[in-house]
């Protein structure tokens, strides 16, 4: 059975990484898509938040897996028996870091590749920060995320307002 890994941070999903994981799934056996936890990043949602995001995402999508890491990506994938991991890529700048990363991955274990998906054309400029960027400021976010998602990132900021007594 082929098991690839699709890791980030997906804070929120996107139309560009369900696109990645709609097409990845045609490609493997099962895909688990793995919200990866860094203690640097402060994220707007927290990752069981991101987890439970995704759930509703690809409800429909019978081989896929969603769950959180902390930790490194290579013990992760030793633990789920699987030695693929998925980067989409949307441009040259995305290409340098996922290829440093690459290679990190590739010598903390050498039977661990990455397979590099381009994005389809409509996501080239898709992010989770560009969404977020919009929604903070009322934009319309219609067609950047799935809609379970656009309701959550709106009904967040509100709660985030709240707090911070905007």
């Amino acid at each position: 059975m082929r098991v690839a890994v699709y890791p980030g941070s997906f804070d929120p999903i996107t139309n560009g990484h369900l696109d990645i994981i709609k097409r990845s799934v045609k490609v493997f056996d099962e895909v688990i898509v793995t919200v990866l936890i860094n203690p640097e990043k402060k994220g707007l949602f927290t990752p069981e938040e991101r987890v439970e995001l995704i759930k509703k995402v690809v409800k429909d999508i019978p081989n896929v897996r969603v769950e959180s890491f902390f930790g490194l990506l290579v013990d992760f994938m030793r633990e789920k028996n699987s030695n693929i991991i998925i980067k989409g890529l949307r441009a040259v700048s995305d290409f340098e870091y996922e290829f440093q990363m690459a290679l990190i991955n590739n010598t903390l274990d050498a039977n661990v590749e990455t397979l590099f998906m381009m994005t389809s054309a409509q996501n080239l400029f898709l992010s989770s920060s560009s969404v977020k960027q919009v929604a903070m400021f009322n934009g319309d976010i219609t067609g950047l995320v799935p809609e379970v998602v656009a309701e959550e990132l709106k009904a967040k900021i509100k709660e985030t307002r709240k707090k911070k007594g905007d």
